[in-house]
C-alpha cells in the first residue's frame, strides 16, 4: 500500500518540490548522482497517489520546478553584473525558467495519468512519456536542455552510454531505471520487471564502458589561455588593456606550443579596427596559429565571433556564432522591448546579436579540422551534430565569467565533456574565468586550469576515436524508439479503458 496516499494534496506537492532540488545534487558541481536516482525512485509513489490527471499535472511540475530551480540558480548571477539594469529582472528569471521549464514534465505526468493500469506500467510509460517531452526541451523555440537528466553521470562509467544513445537516450535509461523500480516498492510486488531494467542498465554501462577504446595522444600542444577577467571589469577602459596584455604575455610563454587558444570576445576591440591587437598577438605568438574571439559588425549587424591567424599572423578563418543565447545576446521582438528598457545582458541594442549562417568546420592547419563552438552552442548536441563534416577536434571558447562563480560553470563544463563522448573527439575549452580544458574523447579531463584563475595550460591534443553510433545516427533512432514504445503504452492503456 502506498503511504503517500492518505497525506493531503498540497503536503505531496511540497514533497515533490522537496525531491526535486534534492535530485538537483547529481549536477555539477555536486555530481551526488544517488540523490537523483533516489528522488526519482521516491517519485513514483507520489505520481500512483494522484487521482486525477489534474493532479499528477501538478506533482510533475512541483518536482521538476525544485529540480530546475535548484540546478538553475546560477541564471541569477549574469543579471547582478549590471545590478543597476538587470537586477530586477533576476527573481522572474529564475521563477519563470524553472516553472516554465516544468511544464513540459506537467504535460508527461497529465498525458499518462489519465489513463489506468497496473502501477509499474504506469511508471514505465511515465518515464517514455518524461523522455519525449525532455527531448522537446532541448529542440522546442531554440531548445534549452541544460540540466538534463544525462548531465548527473558525467565522470561515472554510466556516461560512456552518450557514446551509444546520446543525451534523451541515456537520460530516457535513467528514467526507466528508476521510476517503475519505484512504483514496485511502494506497491510491494512485480519486483522482477522493473528490478531487471535496473539491474540491466547497470550492466550495461559497466559492460560498455569497459569496452571503449584507449586514447592515444598526437604529438601537437595547444596552449588554452585563461585570462580571468570579471565581467564587470572586462570592457572597462581602466582594465580591458590590462587584461589584453595578461594575454598577449601567457602567448609569448616560452616554449611555443602548436596551436594558442584565446577565449570568447578576447580582444577589447571590433574585428574591423583591431589591426594593431592582431598583430601584437600575432607578434608574440611567434609563428604560432592562434584562435580567439572577437566581436564584429557587417552593416548594421553585428556578431559574436572567432578568428583563425596562420603562421604569419594573417586571418585565415572567419565563424560567426549562429545559436544565440536569448535574453542574454538577443532579445525576441527586441526593438519593441527596448522601449521599455529590456536589453540582451551582452549587448547594447534592442535586436542584440545576429546568428551566422549554421555550423561550420575550421581549418587548423596541421592539427586538421575544429568545429567551433561558441560558449552556449556546447550544450545543444544538435549543433554539433549538425556540422558539414567530421572534425579532427572541437574547440570551445566562452565567457564564463556571466555564469558566476558557483554552479554554472561546472554545468557547462559537464556538458562540453558530454559533447566529447558523444562524438568520440577531444575537446579543446578556453574559457575566460574558467574551467579551461582539454577534453578527452572519453569525457575525460587531461589538464585545465581551476575557476577564477589567471593563467594558461600547455596540453597535448589526444587523438580522435572513430565516429560513435550516435556520431553517425543522432537523436533520430531514439526519437523513433520513444515514440513507438509511447504509443504501444498509449493504446494498451486506452484498451484497459474500454
Amino acid at each position: 500500500m502506498n503511504p503517500a496516499r492518505g497525506w493531503p494534496f498540497w503536503l505531496r506537492l511540497v514533497l515533490a518540490a522537496l525531491l526535486g532540488a534534492i535530485a538537483a545534487f547529481g549536477l555539477a558541481p555536486f555530481g551526488i548522482w544517488p540523490a537523483t536516482v533516489i528522488a526519482l525512485v521516491l517519485l513514483s509513489p507520489l505520481f500512483l497517489t494522484t487521482e486525477t490527471r489534474a493532479r499528477a499535472a501538478w506533482v510533475g511540475w512541483a518536482f521538476a520546478t525544485g529540480y530546475f530551480a535548484h540546478a538553475l540558480s546560477w541564471i541569477v548571477e549574469p543579471f547582478l553584473v549590471d545590478a543597476q539594469r538587470h537586477a530586477w529582472m533576476a527573481p522572474f528569471a529564475l521563477t519563470f525558467m524553472a516553472g516554465g521549464l516544468a511544464l513540459f514534465w506537467a504535460l508527461a505526468f497529465w498525458l499518462v495519468r489519465r489513463h489506468d493500469g497496473q502501477a509499474v506500467s504506469q511508471a514505465v510509460f511515465l518515464a517514455l512519456s518524461i523522455s519525449l517531452l525532455e527531448l522537446a526541451r532541448g529542440y522546442v523555440l531554440t531548445g534549452f536542455p541544460w540540466a538534463g537528466l544525462a548531465q548527473v553521470w558525467v565522470d561515472t562509467p554510466v556516461a560512456q552510454l552518450l557514446s551509444l544513445f546520446g543525451p534523451y537516450g541515456l537520460g530516457a535509461v535513467t528514467l526507466l531505471a528508476t521510476l517503475p523500480l519505484g512504483a514496485a516498492l511502494s506497491q510491494r510486488d512485480d519486483y522482477v520487471a522493473p528490478l531487471s531494467l535496473t539491474v540491466g542498465a547497470a550492466c550495461l554501462a559497466l559492460v560498455y564502458s569497459t569496452s571503449r577504446p584507449v586514447v592515444t595522444e598526437t604529438d601537437h600542444v595547444v596552449r588554452i589561455i585563461q585570462p580571468n577577467a570579471p565581467q564587470h571589469q572586462k570592457w572597462d577602459p581602466d582594465y580591458a588593456p590590462l587584461f589584453f596584455a595578461r594575454q598577449v604575455e601567457f602567448t609569448a610563454a616560452a616554449p611555443q606550443p602548436d596551436l594558442i587558444i584565446w577565449p570568447e570576445t578576447s580582444v577589447p576591440a571590433w574585428l574591423g579596427s583591431a589591426q594593431p591587437y592582431l598583430a601584437a598577438i600575432a607578434d608574440a605568438a611567434e609563428g604560432t596559429p592562434v584562435f580567439l574571439g572577437i566581436q564584429r559588425g557587417d552593416g548594421p549587424r553585428i556578431y559574436n565571433s572567432m578568428i583563425y591567424l596562420d603562421e604569419d599572423g594573417r586571418q585565415q578563418g572567419l565563424y560567426d556564432k549562429h545559436h544565440l543565447a536569448p535574453f542574454g545576446e538577443y532579445v525576441p521582438f527586441g526593438e519593441v522591448l527596448a522601449r521599455f528598457g529590456v536589453y540582451g545582458m551582452a549587448a547594447t541594442t534592442g535586436n542584440g546579436f545576429s546568428a551566422g549562417p549554421g555550423a561550420a568546420l575550421m581549418d587548423a592547419g596541421k592539427l586538421g579540422k575544429a568545429l567551433p563552438l561558441i560558449c552556449y552552442e556546447a550544450v545543444f548536441t544538435q549543433d554539433v551534430l549538425s556540422a558539414p563534416g567530421r572534425a579532427d577536434f572541437l574547440l570551445q571558447i566562452t565567457n564564463d565569467a556571466w555564469f558566476g562563480t558557483r554552479s554554472g560553470p561546472y554545468q557547462h563544463l559537464a556538458q562540453a565533456q558530454m559533447r566529447a563522448i558523444e562524438q568520440g573527439l577531444p575537446m579543446m575549452r578556453s574559457a575566460n574565468t574558467g574551467v579551461s580544458a582539454m577534453i578527452d574523447p572519453l569525457g575525460r579531463i587531461t589538464q585545465a586550469l581551476p575557476l577564477g584563475q589567471a593563467g594558461f595550460v600547455d596540453a597535448t591534443l589526444p587523438n580522435p576515436l572513430a565516429p560513435t553510433v550516435y556520431a553517425r545516427l543522432g537523436d533520430g533512432p531514439v526519437f523513433v524508439v520513444l515514440l513507438a514504445l509511447f504509443a504501444l503504452f498509449w493504446r494498451n492503456a486506452r484498451g484497459h479503458q474500454q
